[in-house]
């Protein structure tokens, strides 16, 4: 008799464990591609770093070397140059969208260079009415940065550089909202650049080349007073290549290029339902587990947007730099996927005519930018011409597919200084 009503007992509490109350959360199946504000910063301005996969950390010292490497300045066989960079942006739609850059830089001495740049996107203009009898409003939304460097030769084959950048983006509507004033904030880049002695191999000379930017590193900031803040694009900057000098007439040069955004990554999010477990395996059931006075197929949501991967991306932005490196969702896997890889080539003839070509590879899942290039120069006296080409090798269409990018260069006191 006892070991029946203990049996009767257990039974009860085993019944009454298959139809508790509990919580189950559906995972959000959204895309964990990595944004921040202000992103025309990633845009490759000329033509040069362009055509050959938007690179240039690691590539040969130019006049738009401020955008990749400035460290790169230090070993300048000019004595100072000026660049000017057109890129049209969307040009299949518009044609008054563009990204701009004006470059100069100086070499001080032997050791040291200093250069200035201004980097200019305008999203065209926009013509608003309240009213279709209204006179349009026309407003012409841009962004711009402002930067200085200077580059400091640590050894004959080693240079740093320190940048300062100011970023003003004024995408605001006038008349939409309360507060107009254009969102600022500023950053800076540490970078470094070596580049070997020329040395003799069996057919050719060769030379290798390595560079490192971490670049944009700089506070969050808003667009409007009551916004959420955004991260700079903050990103990380590693390659090497090599120079294959066959004679005094024809060069080679390789190189290859990873980058990764040092920006927390969007966490795996998911709602929290309630439901009854009418199983009580703790396994969501839409058939068996759901009561009949539940609001919807999965019950009454208790909590939206609840983490269940990855960290909290609410974090300063030295934070966010250090956490990038480990909180992706899918680990590792998923770490290794939000780095990019370029490789590219340039062939040089008699210093007076570039050929070049790159391949650009991105993630599907963090982007799906890929891209092969096309690029020329033709230099003139103290004049370079530079020209590229993008082919979209993607499903996701490219703002900047089939678009023509334009560089022009102007070099002043070419061979006052001996490196090559």
């Amino acid at each position: 008799m006892k070991n029946r009503l203990l049996l009767l007992i257990a039974f009860i509490f085993v019944f009454k464990g298959y139809t508790q109350d509990t919580t189950v959360i559906i995972p959000d199946e959204s895309s964990r591609v990595i944004t921040t504000g202000i992103p025309f910063l990633l845009i490759a301005s000329d033509a040069r770093a362009a055509g050959m996969g938007d690179m240039g950390v690691a590539t040969s010292v130019d006049a738009f070397s401020q955008q990749w490497n400035a460290s790169k300045y230090a070993f300048s066989e000019a004595k100072s140059g000026v660049g000017v960079s057109y890129t049209p942006y969307l040009s299949k739609l518009v044609n008054d969208i563009f990204l701009g850059n004006f470059t100069y830089f100086n070499r001080l001495d032997d050791r040291s260079a200093f250069a200035a740049s201004l980097r200019y996107f305008s999203l065209g203009s926009i013509e608003f009415v309240d009213g279709p009898d209204d006179t349009p409003r026309e407003q012409k939304p841009n962004e711009f940065s402002l930067d200085a460097s200077y580059a400091l030769r640590l050894s004959d084959q080693f240079s740093m550089s320190v940048l300062m950048r100011y970023l003003r983006s004024d995408l605001r509507i006038q008349g939409v909202g309360g507060d107009i004033t254009p969102a600022s904030t500023f950053g800076v880049d540490l970078s470094g650049y070596y580049q070997s002695e020329e040395e003799a191999y069996s057919d050719f000379n060769g030379r290798w080349r390595a560079g490192f930017a971490i670049q944009n590193i700089g506070p969050k900031f808003k667009y409007d007073e009551g916004g959420e803040e955004n991260f700079q694009p903050t990103n990380l900057r590693l390659g090497a290549g090599f120079d294959f000098i066959f004679d005094d007439y024809n060069k080679i040069s390789v190189t290859a290029e990873v980058a990764k955004l040092l920006v927390p990554t969007p966490p795996a999010l998911g709602n929290e339902f309630n439901y009854t477990d009418n199983n009580g395996n703790g396994i969501y059931d839409p058939e068996n587990g759901t009561d009949e006075d539940d609001t919807d197929e999965l019950g009454s949501i208790v909590r939206e947007d609840v983490i269940i991967g990855g960290k909290d991306p609410d974090v300063n932005f030295l934070s966010g730099i250090f956490q990038s490196f480990g909180d992706a969702p899918g680990g590792f896997s998923e770490e290794l996927k939000e780095f990019t890889w370029a490789l590219g080539a340039e062939y040089v003839y008699q210093d007076s005519f570039a050929f070049r070509t790159g391949y650009f590879n991105e993630s599907e899942e963090k982007g799906a930018r890929k891209f092969l290039a096309l690029g020329a120069g033709f230099k003139a006296n103290v004049v370079n011409i530079d020209l590229s080409y993008l082919f979209s090798a993607s499903k996701v269409q490219s703002p900047l597919e089939n678009t023509l990018r334009f560089s022009l260069t102007f070099n002043f006191g070419a061979g006052e200084y001996v490196e090559y």
